[in-house]
Formats: C-alpha cells, sequence, structure tokens
C-alpha cells in the first residue's frame, strides 16, 4: 500500500469524535508489531452527587468496557469533587469517596486502575496534619495507590505515575531523582508511558496556563531516554491537546465530567463541553515496538 492511501484508510476508519493518531506510530503499530496493551485513560471525574453524575460516570464506565474492552484504567486525578475548598467538611470527603467507590463496584469485573493525584483531591482542611484524612496521604489510601509517585510494568511497557502537585506544579527533588533512576534502570527494548495530573508540554497551557513549571527539565531528561519514552498523559485542563516533541507523544486529554457535570461551558459546541472539548475518555494501544495509538471518545449518553 502507497503511504499515501494508508494515510487515507486509517483517516477513514477512525470514526467517531477522535484525538487524531501520531500518524508514522499508527502505520508502525499497524505493519510489524503485536498490540500488547488496550488502556482507558479517564481524567477529571470530579465525581459529586448532583447533576446526576454518579449515574453519568457509570454510563460512561459501561461505554468504555463494552466498547474498548481495556486491559486497565489510568485515572489522571482530580477523581472527586472536591475536597480542596475552604468550605468543605470531613463528611463530604467522605460521601464524594464513597461515590466514587460506588461507580466504579458497578461493573461488572474488578479492573486494575493506575491513579494520580489531582490538586482538588487531598482535603488540607483537616484538623491538623495527623489527622488521618489530611492531604495526599488518604487520597492515596483511597485510590490504592502504592505510593504518591510509583512505576508499574505491564510486559515490555512501564507505566510511571506522577505527583506534580509540588510548589507551583513540578515534581520535588526527591522525586525528580526517583524519576532519574528509574528511567536509567529500563532496559533496551522497552517503553515507557508517563502520567501526571497536569500537562507538560501542550497547547492548552498557552490557553489557560496549569502546566508542570519544571517542563524543560522534564523533556531533557526524556530526550535522554528517546528510545524508551513514548507518552505522557495529562488532564487539569478539561481541554483536548497533542503536542508531539522529540517523539514523545504529550496528550493532553479532555474531562470525564467536562463543564464538571454542569450545563454552561460552550453550549454552541453541545452540551456540558468545556470550552471546545467534550466530556469523554482517551482510549490506547500500546504496541510490543513502543509504537502508540491514542483516540478520544465522547461520552454516549
Amino acid at each position: 500500500m502507497e503511504r499515501r492511501d494508508a494515510l487515507k484508510s486509517l483517516a477513514m476508519v477512525a470514526g467517531g469524535l477522535t484525538l487524531g493518531n501520531n500518524t508514522l506510530h499508527a502505520l508502525e503499530a499497524a505493519g510489524n508489531s503485536k498490540k500488547l496493551w488496550t488502556v482507558a485513560h479517564i481524567t477529571d471525574v470530579h465525581i459529586r452527587p448532583d447533576y446526576d453524575a454518579p449515574n453519568r460516570f457509570k454510563s460512561s464506565l459501561r461505554q468504555i468496557v463494552k466498547k474498548h474492552k481495556p486491559d486497565f484504567f489510568l485515572n489522571g486525578g482530580d477523581s472527586i469533587y472536591d475536597a480542596s475548598y475552604n468550605s468543605v467538611v470531613r463528611d463530604r470527603v467522605h460521601q464524594l469517596w464513597n461515590i466514587w467507590d460506588e461507580c466504579w463496584s458497578s461493573l461488572d469485573k474488578k479492573y486494575e486502575i493506575y491513579s494520580c493525584i489531582g490538586n482538588h483531591d487531598p482535603w488540607w482542611k483537616a484538623p491538623n496534619q495527623e489527622d488521618e484524612m489530611y492531604g495526599k496521604p488518604y487520597v492515596g489510601k483511597r485510590l490504592n495507590m502504592p505510593h504518591r509517585y510509583f512505576r508499574v510494568q505491564r510486559g515490555n511497557w512501564h507505566f510511571i505515575i506522577l505527583d506534580g502537585n509540588h510548589k507551583g506544579i513540578m515534581l520535588d527533588e526527591e522525586q525528580m531523582q526517583w524519576l532519574e533512576k528509574e528511567l536509567a534502570l529500563i532496559p533496551a527494548g522497552h517503553y515507557v508511558a508517563l502520567m501526571s495530573h497536569y500537562p507538560v508540554l501542550s497547547a492548552t497551557v498557552q490557553l489557560l496556563g496549569g502546566g508542570h513549571s519544571d517542563f524543560r527539565k522534564l523533556k531533557d531528561l526524556f530526550y535522554q531516554h528517546k528510545d524508551k519514552v513514548r507518552l505522557f498523559l495529562s488532564g487539569h485542563n478539561h481541554l483536548l491537546d497533542e503536542t508531539i516533541y522529540n517523539k514523545v507523544t504529550y496528550c493532553s486529554s479532555g474531562a470525564v465530567s467536562g463543564h464538571w457535570w454542569e450545563p454552561g461551558g460552550d453550549e454552541s459546541a453541545g452540551p456540558g463541553w468545556f470550552k471546545q472539548t467534550p466530556p469523554g475518555y482517551t482510549i490506547l494501544k500500546l504496541y510490543a515496538n513502543g509504537s502508540v495509538e491514542h483516540d478520544y471518545h465522547a461520552h454516549g449518553f
């Protein structure tokens, strides 16, 4: 097949509202490599009891499972709405996390979910720092995280989950040193997908801000491991964006909650949209040779 015909065929089969694939990676994957994993990347769920959000989130999860049959989920943070406001009390935090658990338990099958912490997840207004519900450790407990940052290996793919909630959106020095060592440990022929709540390189940062302030250091580190690092996932801005730099795809997904489940946003584009991005999720297809395909899907409700 001629290259231009292959490109045309890929465009024709990409149904629905999607974020375009990295075409070179998609062609490579289709031609000579085995698909290892189908992964659902969700972010900014902001689960809450009002606006029928629990039922709508359950509907989204059912759509993901039925349509895409993912092997596991990556959750990009801001799971609840919202523990960070000054007025939030203990019972409210319990309520939100219990709704989160109930939504996932509604699925017939239990899935592995690897999560990072968003800025709206921790309860900072607990009576004191010794309170079991104070801050990030409690979020990690509710999300079954082994640590606030960690690495998981699936085949020859490594998923590195980061915590960007440090002094103006960045990695703390301890975490940066850990990341440098972890990337160095990953052998040749293995590939890396990283996830933070916040974008590193993204057009959405120009529109709204909210990106990693240490983006220069991170992109230089990724370049040192350019044969390994293939993908960086983020959320936070509720906008859809793909940036490719030095062969790393920076994929900023729109929010599951769209305009925080509320009407408004950009009703001229669609109900519940945030600006020009509909509520939805990203489906990743990861291949044994390090190729990546990713598509953004709007909710079906």
